[in-house]
């Protein structure tokens, strides 16, 4: 792999997919353990399993990189201690981190062991890869919502500060429509968090949209917030020329079949647009030759889509287009498109082809209503009729009438392609080769030496037994020499390149060239496995701290006396009448987050206006948009020109440009555990922390006596904002535009809803770069542990409003002074508002 070649980083949920991605050329693989990883549901490996793993990978010249990347929680943090020690000492090549105390960890045990920023930190700008930098991260994985322009800038800003980082993309698998580390959906739902690895896949299930109270009809499209997958190939190119590191396919919870099958496409592909863009002799050479002129096209296409595919598109790699991102009309598993059925007759389906089918191929038939239940089977024989096909079945596979005229068939089954990727990783000898470089040096009486250098920079020297002596036939001519030491049948070696430095005619017996080329096999294979990563140029551990221990990073508690008067109830609101409506209560501290950060002007003047009037005044502070973007700052300068008395900061942009400002750290910083909570707190000098809404109340609590209490504020009344997405789907479905330029702001002059299938109507709103949230329908409250958070020692409790009415946010508030003063029981609050305001309040998640 030249420098210049990004790294092929494939997923493998088990030891068929670690061997599928090998063989079909992957240059690295990730993978879950079975604890601590964002794809619990995956069969995984075990700790057992790594020394043998990382051996077997090295010896084939792959790295091997273990997600960790999942929130910690307080609890855990011992674990994960002994666990990161196993990690580094069985030699993994980097682990793939979410929880930024883990990052803190990771280099508290060892100065050099390589870390990467998962997608789910959410970085999308400069601001995001130097705070990844700041924690010891050595790559970071960028959110699947940048564009190729939007990395261009990244790159060109980081190259400005002299910061820089290795930049790693997703390029081909399953699309969130929620920004990872972002969505709180399942947790909403069901209680199980996507930070936790236990995503519900809410974004594939039929909504219905709901415009100012009346059902748009939409066809048959339902499935408003399923993107179609993500085919990065034609954007190879550009991924290039920008710099990219890496390119990484998802799928950890895929076949084997999947992996070897976009694997060997886009091992085929990379390696085409590397010798295009930069013409290289020696990787022209070997097992990859093969692939350099061919080019890819439909039989490419065709292979992606039997993989895996609810429609194929670049995401978000050409910028945004809301049209083309989600189609709607499934977020199930397709295949490829064959046509429509145009005639059913006596048992015989004829079917306008625009795909080949053959027998065996399995189909199903699509009549527009994925969500029940679909006719397909196997085909048992196919005749065609000019461009139609007719398909036989089985007797009694078929449910005929069931199947109609005008039906969509999707071939969803080829068993000759699977048996060809099967037999790609199933057999014995290794597939795919690595290309070593040979060079032949030697002189008359004089032992000949040949110097072997792999593609991960490994170099042996072996020497011949023998002297050369004078060839009266048969010479070492460049030709013999590389067919003698080409033959590398059965290892993992393919011969890239010979160079001949002998000047003369030279003999050494055939058997002496053998068992030099047997033992550079040896050398270079010993040198690979005994490297604790492939890219270490000498065999080392990393360097692990015996004495490094958690309880150094601990944080220092200070415990704190509560009584009625040191509580503080925040109120955060969404427009300015509840603003006016919670300011007339009393509230000493008011959030805002608007949907056009203009109007936090006005809401400051209100406050600070009528606040003169008043000997204690509240503060009022602002939230910019939880997502920033490059070339978005001038949001937060206009965020910042509204001279609020503090800032709700929400990323690492908003921790940067307001660094000199009062702040608080909101949920969206994903606080689970004291290292995390620490290292905010210090750094950036935040008044306050909210903690993450993953933490149930045990995992709350454990938080809260885990570090000082009065560092945070928890939130005990919301609705939950369960998708944050670059998606809008404002503009998808109420207009024909692609983005904000041609979308005729129909955000603005609508009130929207989501139904789910149970029948609960979620509230969609978008703020000022388009971005929307869909926001829980029914409220949740933690009114039931507030006098046990009030125990430990909490002061700071905050209630949102969504689309409450100024008479609902007045009787809210009161209910929870009440509450706070003892008056009421966080169950009759529960009762009370649900009975009385009909919010629909939940008990929530802390429990």
């Amino acid at each position: 792999m030249t420098s210049k070649q990004p790294e092929l980083l494939a997923p493998a949920g088990n030891w068929d997919c670690a061997k599928a991605a090998i063989e079909n050329g992957a240059d690295a693989i990730y993978f879950g353990l079975d604890r601590f990883n964002a794809r619990m549901r995956a069969q995984n490996f075990t700790e057992a399993d790594l020394p043998k793993l990382m051996e077997f990978l090295h010896r084939r010249g792959v790295k091997g990189y273990v997600t960790v990347n999942t929130l910690i929680f307080p609890q855990e943090l011992t674990e994960a201690e002994q666990y990161l020690r196993t990690i580094i000492a069985a030699g993994v090549d980097a682990v793939i981190v979410q929880d930024v105390g883990i990052c803190r960890l990771i280099r508290h045990l060892s100065p050099n062991f390589p870390i990467h920023a998962s997608t789910q930190m959410t970085i999308t700008s400069a601001a995001g890869v130097e705070f990844a930098k700041s924690l010891g991260c050595q790559l970071v994985v960028l959110a699947r919502e940048c564009s190729l322009e939007e990395i261009d800038k990244i790159q060109r800003q980081l190259n400005k500060t002299e910061t820089s980082l290795p930049l790693e993309v997703f390029v081909h698998g399953a699309l969130c429509v929620a920004y990872s580390g972002q969505c709180l959906t399942s947790e909403a739902l069901g209680g199980r968090s996507a930070n936790r690895g236990e995503c519900a896949q809410a974004c594939r299930m039929p909504y219905e949209l709901i415009s100012d109270g009346e059902i748009v009809d939409l066809g048959n499209r339902r499935y408003l917030l399923s993107p179609q997958d993500l085919a990065g190939l034609e954007v190879l190119p550009d991924l290039v020329k920008a710099g990219i590191t890496c390119l990484k396919i998802e799928g950890r919870l895929k076949t084997p079949e999947y992996v070897a099958n976009v694997t060997r496409v886009y091992r085929e592909a990379l390696d085409k647009v590397i010798v295009d863009i930069y013409p290289t002799p020696a990787l022209t050479q070997g097992n990859r030759a093969r692939f350099v002129n061919e080019g890819w096209g439909n039989q490419e296409r065709y292979n992606l889509e039997m993989a895996f595919s609810r429609g194929l598109y670049t995401g978000w790699f050409g910028g945004i287009n809301n049209q083309e991102l989600v189609h709607a009309r499934f977020g199930k598993k397709r295949g490829v498109y064959l046509g429509e059925v145009t005639s059913i007759r006596n048992e015989q389906i004829r079917v306008l082809l625009q795909a080949p089918i053959k027998p065996g191929d399995g189909v199903v038939f699509d009549s527009g209503h994925p969500e029940a239940q679909e006719e397909g089977g196997r085909v048992y024989s196919v005749e065609m009729r000019g461009h139609e096909a007719v398909l036989i079945f089985g007797r009694r596979d078929l449910n005929l009438r069931r199947i109609h005229v005008g039906d969509r068939v999707w071939k969803t089954s080829d068993p000759e392609l699977d048996r060809q990727l099967r037999q790609s990783f199933s057999l014995e000898n290794p597939q795919f080769l690595r290309p070593i470089y040979l060079e032949i040096y030697g002189e008359l009486d004089q032992k000949l030496i040949a110097i072997a250098r792999d593609e991960l920079g490994h170099i042996v020297q072996v020497e011949s037994a023998n002297s050369l002596v004078e060839a009266h036939t048969k010479p070492l001519t460049t030709e013999r020499l590389h067919e003698q030491f080409g033959r590398l049948g059965n290892t993992s070696f393919c011969l890239g390149s010979l160079t001949n430095h002998l000047e003369g005619n030279f003999m050494l017996p055939v058997s002496e060239l053998n068992r030099m080329r047997r033992e550079i096999v040896v050398q270079l294979e010993e040198l690979r496995s005994a490297c604790s990563s492939a890219s270490l140029s000498q065999a080392k551990l990393w360097e692990l701290n015996p004495n490094a221990s958690l309880s150094n990073l601990l944080p220092s508690v200070v415990k704190t006396q509560n009584n009625c008067d040191s509580l503080s109830l925040i109120v955060l609101v969404r427009n300015l009448q509840q603003l006016k409506a919670a300011f007339q209560a009393g509230v000493d501290t008011l959030y805002c987050e608007f949907e056009d950060p203009r109007a936090y002007r006005e809401a400051v003047e209100i406050v600070h206006q009528q606040g003169k009037h008043n000997e204690t005044r509240p503060n009022i502070w602002v939230a910019p948009p939880r997502i920033t973007k490059p070339g978005e700052n001038w949001i937060l300068q206009q965020v910042r020109s509204c001279n609020a008395d503090g800032y709700l900061v929400r990323n690492y942009d908003h921790l940067k440009f307001f660094a000199q400002e009062r702040c608080i750290g909101d949920f969206s910083l994903n606080v689970a555990n004291p290292l995390t909570a620490d290292y905010f707190k210090h750094r950036f000098n935040l008044e306050r922390l909210t903690a993450s809404y993953d933490l149930n109340i045990t995992q709350l609590e454990d938080l809260l006596t885990s570090c000082s209490p009065n560092w945070f504020e928890v939130t005990i009344h919301q609705h939950m904002p369960m998708f944050h997405m670059e998606h809008c789907v404002f503009c998808a479905f109420l207009s024909n535009g692609t983005d904000y330029t041609n979308c005729g702001r129909p955000c603005e002059k609508h009130e929207v809803k989501l139904r789910d299938r149970v029948g609960t109507e979620h509230i969609l709103q978008a703020d000022t770069g388009c971005r929307n949230t869909v926001f829980n329908g029914t409220a949740q409250t933690g009114a039931e542990y507030v006098q046990r958070l009030v125990e430990l020692g909490l002061q700071h409790l905050r209630i949102e409003f969504l689309n409450e009415s100024p008479e609902q946010v007045h009787q809210t508030i009161d209910c929870y002074r009440q509450l706070l003063q003892g008056k009421i029981t966080g169950v009759q609050l529960w009762r009370k508002l649900k009975l009385q305001n009909q919010l629909g309040v939940t008990r929530g998640s802390l429990g």
